[in-house]
């Protein structure tokens, strides 16, 4: 009798569609976990193609100061620093950047579990205000159904004040 209790008023397919939008949140949610693994293998990536930039780039400036026969002087030293400075910090920035769209799609993630309980909680929620509403209606009609036969109520023509009056 539940199951087709459930059937008439409603309960069974919202029940369903909530546990339904958890699914897809669960695999939106796993989509978002992929993602975040390919920008984390994304940024090791490109942080490793930077940094064998970085060593040609700086073995090129050092030829170049060697073909001026400035190696020797504090400005080279000074020009070599700074630009191996640069290069670290653009290697580190890829990573960052790598990092923090990762967390956002780990985050999206979360989210999307998050959203997919709230639904399957809100379809429980909407099948129980189902069957409490069905079930009001099946006893509305009961009873509508047994004053018409004298199984309840008062007869017809009958008010409350003249059975009260009857009864005195």
């Amino acid at each position: 009798m539940g199951g087709f209790f459930e059937t008439l008023s409603g309960a069974k397919g919202l029940r369903a569609q909530g546990a339904n939008q958890q699914r897809i949140e669960e695999f939106n949610a796993q989509v978002s976990e992929s993602q975040a693994r390919g920008e984390e293998a994304r940024a090791a990536f490109n942080q490793q193609q930077q940094a064998k930039e970085a060593e040609r780039i700086k073995s090129r400036i050092q030829a170049n100061i060697g073909a001026a026969g400035g190696t020797g002087s504090p400005v080279a030293v000074d020009i070599t620093a700074e630009q191996a400075r640069e290069l670290e910090l653009e290697n580190l920035l890829i990573g960052f950047e790598g990092e923090v769209k990762s967390q956002r799609l780990k985050q999206s993630a979360t989210l999307s579990r998050l959203q997919g309980q709230l639904a399957k909680a809100g379809g429980k929620t909407a099948a129980r205000r189902a069957n409490i509403g069905f079930g009001l209606q099946l006893a509305s009609v009961g009873s509508s159904f047994l004053t018409g036969f004298g199984g309840g109520g008062t007869a017809p023509g009958a008010t409350d004040l003249s059975v009260a009056r009857n009864l005195a």
